[in-house]
């Protein structure tokens, strides 16, 4: 942050009188003196609505002094030159007390600095108590993040080797991820419990990925140093499950659900459980729990909009605060140098028996796993995107091919040119991109989707020949038979593409 430092030359003058001086200068230029040392002095420039306070360092020796200005509010310049102007400021109040204090008058200055060097020692020796303490509940210092780092590693790997597989960077492929293990109703509760677990490693699009990923390590520099790294994985993995399992109980129709954020919200309530409770200081505790109250009460907000599973959040945040409150009393023992060993065990069953309870009680259809497990069999084969992408061209071609047949604002002669010279070319543009279609190495229902559509293709040929006919008035009985016959097989086919 920004500084600027000034020495002052004060020939013949001793220690206590020059910070005797600075004391006065202080007072009279209304700013905070907050603490004092053997040789130094620190104030607080005053704060107001519109200007932030700086902070003042006198730092005498005998003959001399420094003095130094710093901005303390996170600033990363000092465009209006606060800290040059403080200084001034300063040194002019300085010299104003040199010549007005004598030897008399600047003992009840040096009786006040002493009060508050008393009270500065008295300070610091509460705040490293205070310290000492923090440190030995939440064991922050010397303690590795192997286990966070850990699973960090897991997911980022698990959407490397996803990315390869064709799920996609920025915008993901749902296929993909069902493949991999995305917790989806009709695949979970037809035998594929596994993704109740699964599902917290993969992440819809890296920008997912990193938002979660950040959100672990900054409650996990808090959780794993003070539960150890066993009470903190079983947390992780238990809270993911149950906020899975949340998610399937809560969304009647089927969704495809996946991400670490139900276990991490896990590890947040259970983090709030924690700051519920008188285990660490006051001081640390109050300023711990505003702080991830507001960011589980901003995240359950925004995940009230689309596209979020806000059942997972709030399922993962409940079971966290109950596997929290049944950490309180593991931690209290270990603090005393005795241990409990059947509460993570315990939080494994209850775990293990809610999912077996309600996996039991809910199923799904063979049809349906079916008929999901018949679509993930396509994205298998190696063109299969490449397929979807000319279908979605085929279907461009084949709205402006149509867009002539109808349009009622042209004469029938304007509408037989156009559908010759503007529809038709459609077509072949579409039959040429259908018949590549055939030759792609596809699963056999896409095989059979391309050869209805080049037959598709084909009958929309033949009807605008006759249609062409028609405006021209020239159609015989059979040809409006063939017509009718052509309108019909469209028709079904359509229907069946739908």
């Amino acid at each position: 942050m920004p500084k600027k430092e000034q020495t002052i030359s004060l020939p013949g003058y001793y220690t206590e009188k020059i910070l005797a001086i600075c004391y006065s200068a202080f007072t009279e230029l209304n700013w905070t003196v907050l603490h004092a040392g053997a040789d130094k002095l620190l104030a607080n420039t005053p704060h107001s609505w519109n200007s932030k306070s700086q902070q003042v360092i006198v730092a005498a020796s005998n003959n001399e002094l420094v003095v130094s200005s710093e901005m303390i509010h996170g600033e990363s310049l000092d465009m209006a030159g606060k800290n040059k102007k403080n200084i001034a400021a300063f040194i002019a109040a300085f010299e104003t007390a040199k010549s007005t204090l004598n030897e008399e008058s600047i003992e009840p200055n040096i009786t006040a600095i002493n009060a508050l060097r008393a009270a500065t020692a008295e300070a610091a020796e509460t705040e490293a108590k205070e310290a000492e303490e923090v440190a030995r509940v939440m064991h922050m210092h010397g303690t590795t993040l192997y286990a966070t780092y850990g699973i960090m590693i897991a997911n980022a790997l698990v959407f490397i080797l996803m990315a390869l597989d064709g799920a996609g960077v920025m915008d993901a492929n749902g296929l993909v991820h069902l493949k991999w293990g995305s917790n989806y109703a009709p695949l979970t509760l037809s035998g594929d419990w596994w993704r109740l677990l699964s599902n917290t490693f993969i992440h819809f699009g890296i920008i997912h990925l990193a938002m979660n990923m950040y959100a672990l390590y900054m409650i996990g520099i808090y959780l794993e140093p003070m539960l150890g790294k066993a009470k903190y994985i079983v947390a992780y993995l238990c809270t993911g499950v149950l906020a899975s399992l949340t998610s399937l109980w809560w969304h009647a129709d089927p969704v495809n659900s996946a991400g670490a954020s139900g276990a991490i919200f896990g590890l947040y309530g259970l983090f709030l459980a924690l700051l519920t409770t008188n285990l660490i200081p006051k001081k640390v505790r109050d300023a711990l729990l505003k702080s991830i109250g507001i960011f589980v009460i901003y995240n359950l907000a925004y995940g009230m909009q689309g596209g979020v599973d806000n059942a997972a959040h709030t399922g993962g945040l409940l079971s966290g605060f109950v596997i929290g409150y049944a950490y309180v009393m593991t931690i209290k023992k270990e603090q005393q140098d005795e241990k409990i060993t059947w509460i993570m065990p315990l939080i494994i069953a209850a775990t293990i028996a809610i999912t077996y309870s309600y996996l039991d009680s809910h199923t799904a259809s063979p049809a349906e796993r079916n008929k999901v497990l018949a679509e993930l069999k396509e994205v298998d084969f190696k063109d299969a995107d490449v397929f979807t992408e000319k279908y979605n061209e085929f279907v461009v071609l084949q709205d402006k091919a149509l867009a002539v047949y109808r349009d009622s604002t042209t004469t029938d002669k304007i509408k037989r040119k156009q559908l010759t010279e503007v529809s038709l070319p459609y077509w072949v543009q579409a039959d040429t991109l259908a018949r590549q279609m055939q030759r792609l190495n596809v699963s056999p229902a896409m095989h059979t989707k391309a050869d209805i559509i080049v037959e598709y293709i084909g009958l929309r040929k033949e009807e605008l020949t006759l249609i062409g006919e028609m405006f021209g008035g020239n159609i015989s009985d059979t040809a409006n038979t063939r017509f009718q016959e052509l309108e019909s097989k469209i028709n079904t086919i359509v229907d069946g593409m739908k």
